[in-house]
């Protein structure tokens, strides 16, 4: 998350990163990308969606707060009604909350929770969401995923009081971004055998596991052929 505080300071640019789900961004995408087009013009917020066949997206969200703020919104009312429309052809009579994830670098986590957690008390309390800070950072990052869950207006409001404590305490050091790897990375087997998904692996693909993924040294002896 980086901001940049202008004069008098109440006038913030932020950049927020969201995790989702592919279900998820094809909601946000919408149809020839018209849910998101409306979303870009009726926030002012610059929304740009990751690359890549991933299971899971990186969704940055830019621009000054209340454009950001309106672009939460509009996102939580999208996915409430996709429960709403969902529950149309289901018995579950009790209605699951939105959640949304946050990608947050670690180095801010410990001013988000707060001294023995009385920060992220504070923050459930005031605005009734839910709200996780996961223990462990996201894989090959120096990031971790924040959790919201609740109503649209109670993540709203919770939105703005983390981008509040965000803003007090930016990140310590470098952050290395969380990037979702391809759903097709190749497989590594017992005995070595490497294989994609579906067939052989590519020099390609190997190279990118190599790179990501400490291989055991069995399979380091069938590589070097």
């Amino acid at each position: 998350m980086e901001s940049k505080v202008s004069e008098g300071g109440l006038n913030v640019t932020l950049t927020i990163r969201l995790l989702m789900h592919g279900k998820e961004v094809g909601s946000i995408i919408g149809k020839k990308g018209e849910t998101v087009k409306k979303m870009r013009e009726e926030s002012g917020a610059r929304i740009n969606i990751s690359e890549g066949n991933c299971p899971e997206r990186i969704v940055t969200i830019t621009g000054p707060t209340d454009a950001i703020f309106k672009a939460f919104a509009m996102i939580a009312y999208k996915f409430e009604e996709d429960i709403t429309n969902s529950m149309s052809n289901s018995t579950a009579t009790s209605k699951p909350p939105v959640t949304l994830r946050l990608v947050v670098p670690a180095s801010q986590c410990g001013s988000l929770i707060g001294k023995g957690g009385s920060k992220i008390k504070e923050i459930r309390e005031s605005t009734g969401a839910q709200v996780q800070v996961a223990g462990d950072m996201l894989p090959n990052s120096t990031e971790r995923a924040v959790t919201i869950s609740g109503t649209p207006d109670a993540i709203i409001q919770c939105v703005k009081q983390i981008c509040v404590v965000m803003l007090e305490s930016p990140p310590k050091g470098a952050t290395i971004p969380y990037r979702p790897k391809p759903a097709s990375t190749p497989v590594i087997f017992a005995g070595g055998q490497v294989r994609a998904d579906p067939l052989a692996a590519s020099t390609a693909n190997l190279s990118l596991l190599l790179q990501h993924q400490p291989l055991p040294v069995s399979a380091l002896r069938f590589l070097a052929f």
